[in-house]
């Protein structure tokens, strides 16, 4: 298929035809995708909550975007490594990784409280800088070719990225060595407050494989089963040693960039709404049900499954005493902090152990009347 046609399955049961299943894919296979589907969705919204709440610091959502992550994700093998942004921010949770450990690096906490070992999960850290985590995935898959082990990596990231010299680099790189990388675009069509069309003259994001000479493809990205097929078919491609692929998920971001953006102030409500009914949950639940495959019996399982796997995690971070400012210098060097640093640590230390001294009580002026300070907003 051309760069420019969308690789869709899952109609939505009204304009959209339904198109067969891809080999490979049983029932228990659409079952189990679909799960994945209400797990992100459920601590997505959760997440946003906690945040409203204070409980959770600044978070980014991706509510609508789940297709792209399980999709994506499901197609990949075991000893496979995935490398998220952070709009993929819990994906680690369908691989292990505690719920609880996802919430406390959005608190802020370092350390054990809030991050894991990627080599248990073969989740690569949550990458915040834009794009940088590329060449890490490149370079993962250059080694495993070296050894012969089979090993793929699979990368997330959004439309704005493509914009970054890290993105080209790292395409450049992967089609050269033939390695196996999946470059997995989000293109929800907006970089915070950027349009994809003020950034990049191309009509299209998978169009730019051409010039690294590797395939370039695009699938309707509120469709996690056409993800799923995408990847799966460019992971084929590069254990067998022909390299990578990009794949571009044209979407639209339903949310705003994250809890501190209010995108009715660039962008218009109506546009979003046209897209809201391809949410991919209750489009897969409707798909699903039309097979024949998943009633709403089981549907309500998996939600109050997720529901109190979510709130079980956020019994746990509750109960986890937040670190010490120690947690700053560990896990920087792998030979120990330097002298700097001990040095650092120390004053840090006898800071926090003077103690608070009590500012004077100020001489009362001519009003004697209670004083209110504005207050934010």
């Amino acid at each position: 298929m051309s760069a420019a046609e969308v690789l869709r399955v899952m109609g939505d049961g009204k304009s959209l035809e339904d198109r067969a299943v891809p080999e490979g894919l049983g029932e228990k296979d659409l079952l189990e995708l679909f799960r994945w589907l209400v797990i992100l969705r459920t601590f997505d919204e959760r997440a946003v909550a906690l945040q409203r709440q204070g409980r959770i610091g600044t978070y980014p959502l991706y509510w609508g975007e789940e297709g792209t992550q399980a999709g994506a994700l499901y197609a990949c093998q075991e000893g496979d490594w995935v490398f998220p942004t952070y709009r993929q921010n819990s994906i680690g949770i369908l691989r292990g990784v505690p719920v609880a450990t996802i919430l406390g690096w959005i608190r802020g906490y370092g350390g054990p409280a809030g991050f894991y070992n990627p080599r248990d999960y073969r989740v690569a850290p949550i990458c915040v800088p834009i794009a940088t985590h590329l060449p890490h995935a490149v370079g993962l898959a250059w080694a495993a070719k070296i050894r012969n082990d089979g090993t793929a990596s699979l990368a997330w990231f959004g439309d704005g990225a493509t914009s970054e010299g890290d993105f080209h680099e790292a395409m450049n790189f992967a089609s050269v060595f033939k390695v196996a990388t999946v470059f997995f675009c989000v293109n929800n069509q907006w970089a915070i407050s950027t349009p994809v069309t003020r950034q990049m003259a191309t009509s299209t994001i998978a169009e730019r494989a051409a010039a690294y000479n590797m395939p370039g493809i695009r699938v309707d990205g509120f469709d996690p089963i056409a993800c799923w097929k995408a990847t799966r078919d460019a992971l084929e491609r590069g254990r067998a040693g022909e390299g990578p692929t990009l794949i571009e998920a044209y979407c639209y971001r339903l949310g705003a960039h994250g809890t501190a953006d209010d995108p009715k102030l660039y962008r218009d409500d109506a546009e979003t709404e046209r897209w809201r009914p391809l949410e991919p949950v209750g489009r897969m639940f409707a798909f699903l049900s039309r097979l024949g495959v998943l009633d709403e019996s089981t549907a309500e399982g998996y939600q109050q499954e997720a529901k109190r796997m979510v709130a079980d995690g956020v019994k746990q971070l509750e109960s986890i005493e937040q670190p010490g400012q120690d947690v700053l210098f560990d896990y920087v060097y792998s030979s120990g902090p330097p002298w700097t640093f001990q040095e650092g640590l120390a004053e840090l230390e006898s800071m926090s152990r003077q103690p608070e001294v009590e500012p004077p009580t100020p001489s009362p002026g001519p009003n004697t009347g209670d004083v209110e300070f504005p207050r934010e907003p």
